[in-house]
């Protein structure tokens, strides 16, 4: 029986094949379970993601941006590939198809594998013991405030360059050097954080990739934290500590975007704390307008100048970008991509991370 199977299937393909039916139980297991996706998320995956980090962390450039960009390359190839067997006869055009399926189900199982269960474990407000609720204008406000008082406080230890806005005074290997400290500093807090240590690294179509407006990118194929380094820097440090979220298992976009809060307020360096504050601000400020236009003016009065300045360079830098072809089919895909794993508000999900804000501040006992 195994040798007839294997006359039409590759025996490599015919293990992926297998690979992919048990990544189908899992699947709907993490579905059914959360306790069992976090189970399997803390553990199992969790190990997968640090060796596929390592596997590919040692390669100076970013191994999914190179396998992207050769992507017309390859499938060219393999279609000529594929037309070169078929002519051998019937069954080597289906051990071709068969060996082309199994790449597509190995990308499958490699995402339950490594980063599927993250979005069907308990949610970020259970595990951080936040009391997550309907937020009030006062409350925003109160929050808001409070983001602006540090704001405020950081401006007189960030360097300021004119049309540039704030400057990060390291490179971009501090930067995740950083954010490795303060994610440390957070495990022993948090256990469900894992303490892995890997670069994010820089993509080198950077500036087109901004048309996209996307920052960065975990790559789970390949385990890898990536950048886009065209963004201004106080996006770009608050960016690198995102997509380390996610190759931490953190695989919501709103827990990502507050887990990358934690990492950089919590940091000893003043520009990742500003970095911190300045993104949080602006999550802050848009629903704060749309519930009390008052209340945002006196938020915004209250903003250092300097900060102020930050935020109308970046501005003046994302217009060329704002609106594109590119960034609206990026967005459909990203809002359809988050509507199948299983966040019904799809991109607008990204907007939770207030209420998360919002909740942690209040058990801090900054805000009433």
């Amino acid at each position: 029986m195994f040798k007839k199977i294997t006359r039409w299937v590759p025996k490599t393909s015919l293990i992926i094949f297998l690979l992919g039916i048990a990544a189908v139980v899992c699947h709907i297991g993490f579905c059914l379970s959360a306790s069992f996706a976090d189970r399997f998320n803390l553990y199992v995956s969790a190990f997968l993601r640090t060796v596929t980090a390592k596997l590919t962390g040692w390669i100076p450039v970013s191994l999914a941006e190179t396998i992207i960009l050769s992507l017309p390359v390859t499938l060219t190839v393999i279609f000529v590939v594929c037309l070169r067997k078929s002519a051998g006869g019937k069954r080597q055009m289906v051990r071709c198809i068969m060996g082309v399926l199994s790449i597509a189900v190995l990308l499958y199982v490699l995402f339950v594998f490594t980063f599927a269960p993250g979005y069907r474990a308990p949610t970020l407000d259970t595990k951080l013991d936040l009391e997550w609720t309907d937020v009030s204008a006062e409350e925003l406000y109160n929050t808001a405030k409070t983001v602006t008082r540090h704001l405020n406080e950081l401006a007189d230890q960030v360097y300021f360059a004119e049309e540039i806005g704030s400057v990060r005074t390291y490179s971009h290997k501090e930067t995740v050097e950083k954010c490795m400290a303060s994610y440390e500093v957070l495990a022993e807090e948090y256990d469900f954080l894992p303490v892995l240590r890997a670069p994010v690294k820089q993509i080198t179509m950077s500036g087109l990739m901004t048309y996209t407006h996307i920052s960065g990118m975990y790559t789970f194929f390949t385990g890898e934290a990536n950048l886009n380094t065209n963004y201004p820097y106080f996006v770009n440090v608050y960016s690198t500590a995102h997509e380390m979220a996610h190759q931490r298992g953190i695989a919501r976009e709103n827990e990502a975007n507050f887990i990358a809060y934690l990492v950089c307020i919590h940091s000893d360096d003043p520009y990742m704390q500003y970095s911190g504050y300045l993104n949080m601000y602006e999550y802050l400020t848009s629903p704060l307008y749309a519930a009390s236009p008052r209340l945002y003016t006196d938020i915004v009065n209250g903003l250092d100048s300097r900060v102020r300045y930050d935020l109308q360079c970046y501005s003046e830098f994302f217009e060329k970008y704002r609106d594109n072809v590119a960034s609206e089919v990026s967005n459909a895909v990203n809002n359809t991509y988050l509507v199948l794993q299983g966040q019904e508000e799809g991109a607008k999900s990204y907007g939770m991370v207030v209420d998360l804000a919002v909740a942690y501040h209040k058990k801090a006992g900054d805000i009433q």
